[in-house]
């Protein structure tokens, strides 16, 4: 039954964890985009959407990784 449960929010946060990373822009669009992605890095202009894909991305690349300890010790 907790096996069950387990493999189903698992699986959950997989879906959601493939959906987080294909939302987001491409980090290398050839020379120029690599030299405005600098430039916002530089300069602290990286906020919106981006920023909270690549914050729900990590947080549920956590919550996949404990869900898989969890699943492995069972």
């Amino acid at each position: 039954m907790l096996e069950g449960i387990i493999s189903g929010f698992q699986l959950l946060v997989a879906l959601l964890l493939i959906i987080s990373v294909l939302l987001q822009s491409g980090k290398s669009a050839g020379v120029s985009g690599s030299i405005a992605g600098g430039a916002e890095t530089l300069f602290g202009k990286k906020k919106g959407l981006d920023e909270r894909l690549a914050r729900v991305t990590t947080v549920l690349a956590v919550v996949f990784g404990v869900l898989c300890l969890i699943a492995a010790a069972m």
